[in-house]
């Protein structure tokens, strides 16, 4: 059963019921609603006084409380709104809200317990201490509010910023926002003596500098912030993805990336210069599994870090990798589609990386989250480059932090290494690692645990010869050889790709070693040894070459003939026994004379005693006819018959 407040009733002026308290009442009381008898039934006390039971209104009156209590869709939205804006108001205004309600709720007590409203009116603003006129306000502010929402609606409104916006220009206030809003970051004193400067001029309205220094405040944090510390800065107010790493296992993710070190390194050919080191990690553990260290951040390095994790680990399913010159090269991740460093065609060839199977996901550089290494470079550069074996060759991290001894010396790249390998190793045995996946193991332990149960990838020699050797596109020759940094190589298995591009793969060190051609979509060909130039005059070197190719064409014939075994005779005979016969020409019905000198050619030449009387007839009329035929008197050159 629904229970309605008789004030409520009677402030609604539901139809088919009085519209004042006391004329509900007694209407109520003509009905037999109100009776002793009924209570509980028809009516109730409740804690606003008199309720009656909704099921006794009218038809009419039921139908519209209904329709008034039911929120429309619109007027829940407002609700939602208003208690949202209320949610965001400071709690002294929160407080004031509650104490006006508190206030109005003493009211509604002692009308329910008797008084009349006037009277608790008055009486509950003497004793609070409220203006009578306040007290009826804060009431007709709820009126036909339900009793649930009261409180957002008895919040206090004042809140001075149309003020700010009406004393000042809009122009000004632009003005004021993009100058303030600059990367170079003026102070708000600056930013307020140029306005009132520009103000002057251009007859700007402005408000006092407590006012424009709280319209500053109000921009948004995030926008100020990308504006006068950049992006960057802006992304830090967010929380950065947190990437779980248990779901993994050892070595089926890496990730690499190189780091320069600093210090001031020494090379064997006197050369000096700070060295970068390219490493490999695995993304499971954080354990460091390969390094190289070179010059600059160059292609080779990261292959030879990369052949030593997969010689020494095995093959990993997945790296992350930075989108860099070094690392996304076509020599080591060549027909990788999202790839974006040169354009991916689709003639060149496989790279390292997809010939092996390893996924290559490419990643923002400097991004800690995606690629895990750049935290234990961290270590690293505060572990290697200053140990006190690099006294005098540390050069700091950058020129604020630069000692005062920087540059006093170069450390031999050899004492780097020692240094750089033993700095590694204890790295990733220290204890106490509170990544979830260590637990408080050591990057060792981590990786040593999952490594034995995992599956893991090895190389074969094929596949070693990939990572091993670098990767040069070259032409095979017309003579089947190879040119290759200043040196021939050749394999008699090289004639037939004379003119087609091919990928050899070799070692830098070892030019004079043989090489090793793969074709263009990573098949292999075979190893071509280097044929090297021999001197002017040598002899021997001579009388080598030409029993080489003495030998060569010896075979050469041997093959030659094997290939074709019918001789020239045999195919000449096949033929013609195959030949079809000469056709003979049909017998004609029609015979088309010949006329003029076209006939006179086809008869044979004259001579006397030796033709017969028919063919001299014969002979006369056809000239007849060409007389005829040219306009000419037959008896000025021909007899008659």
């Amino acid at each position: 059963m629904r229970w309605v407040p008789a004030a409520e009733l009677a402030a609604l002026a539901l139809p088919g019921l009085p519209a004042t308290r006391a004329g509900l009442a007694a209407w109520a009381a003509q009905a037999g609603w109100t009776a002793p008898e009924a209570e509980g039934r028809t009516w109730r006390r409740g804690p606003l006084g008199l309720e009656i039971a909704a099921e006794v209104l009218p038809l009419a009156a039921r139908v519209r409380l209904e329709a008034d209590e039911a929120p429309a869709p619109d007027r829940e939205a407002e609700r939602e709104a208003l208690w949202q804006a209320y949610e965001t108001l400071p709690e002294a205004k929160r407080r004031a809200a509650a104490e006006r309600l508190a206030a109005l709720d003493a009211v509604e007590a002692l009308v329910a317990a008797g008084t009349p409203r006037t009277q608790a009116m008055q009486t509950v603003a003497a004793e609070r201490g409220i203006r009578l006129s306040t007290l009826y306000q804060w009431a007709r502010t709820v009126r036909g509010v339900a009793a649930a929402d009261r409180l957002p609606h008895l919040a206090p409104r004042h809140g001075g910023v149309r003020g700010e916006r009406a004393e000042t220009t809009p122009e000004a206030l632009e003005w004021l926002r993009s100058a303030w809003l600059s990367p170079s970051r003026p102070t708000v004193e600056q930013c307020l003596r140029d306005l009132r400067a520009v103000a002057a001029q251009r007859g700007w309205r402005l408000a006092s500098d407590r006012t424009l220094r709280r319209h500053l405040a109000g921009i948004d944090r995030a926008v100020a912030t990308y504006w006068r510390y950049g992006p960057e800065a802006a992304d830090r107010l967010y929380p950065s993805q947190r990437r779980d790493r248990t779901a993994l296992r050892a070595l089926e993710a890496v990730d690499a990336d190189g780091h320069t070190l600093d210090l001031l390194a020494r090379w064997p050919d006197g050369a000096t210069g700070r060295p970068v080191l390219v490493a490999f990690q695995d993304v499971y553990s954080g354990k460091l599994l390969s390094w190289r260290v070179d010059r600059t951040e160059n292609t080779d390095a990261f292959r030879l870090a990369f052949g030593d994790l997969v010689e020494r680990w095995g093959i990993p399913d997945h790296l992350y990798v930075d989108n860099t010159l070094a690392a996304a090269n076509k020599v080591m991740s060549g027909g990788v589609p999202r790839r974006f460093r040169f354009r991916v065609r689709a003639e060149e060839p496989l790279g390292i990386l997809p010939q092996l199977g390893v996924e290559v996901h490419f990643v923002r550089p400097y991004a800690g989250q995606s690629k895990p290494i750049e935290r234990a470079f961290g270590d690293i550069a505060r572990d290697v480059a200053r140990h006190p074996a690099f006294e005098g060759a540390w050069l700091g991290p950058n020129p604020v932090e630069k000692p005062h001894n920087a540059g006093s010396r170069a450390v031999p790249i050899a004492e780097v290494l020692a240094v750089l390998e033993q700095r590694i190793a204890e790295h990733n045995a220290r204890p106490g690692r509170s990544s979830p996946a260590c637990r408080g193991r050591s990057f060792d332990e981590t990786f040593a645990a999952s490594y034995a149960e995992a599956p893991i990838r090895k190389a074969t020699a094929a596949q070693r010869r990939l990572f091993l050797l670098a990767a040069e596109a070259v032409t095979v020759r017309r003579d089947a050889t190879l040119h290759l940094f200043g040196n021939r190589y050749h394999d008699p298995v090289l004639v037939g790709l004379i003119g087609r591009q091919v990928v050899v793969r070799f070692d830098p060190d070892r030019l004079h070693a043989p090489v090793h051609v793969y074709r263009a979509d990573g098949g292999y060909v075979c190893a071509a040894a280097c044929w090297s130039d021999a001197g002017f005059a040598d002899t021997e070197a001579a009388r080598r070459i030409a029993e080489a190719k003495r030998l060569r064409r010896r075979g050469l014939r041997l093959q030659a003939e094997a290939a074709r075994v019918i001789r020239a005779e045999q195919l000449a005979r096949d033929i013609a026994a195959a030949a079809p016969a000469p056709s003979t020409p049909p017998a004609t019905r029609v015979v088309r004379p010949l006329f003029g000198r076209a006939a006179a050619a086809a008869l044979p030449a004259h001579h006397p005693g030796e033709e017969s009387e028919a063919d001299r007839l014969l002979r006369l009329a056809f000239r007849r006819r060409r007389a005829a035929l040219t306009l000419i008197d037959p008896t000025e050159t021909e007899e008659a018959p």
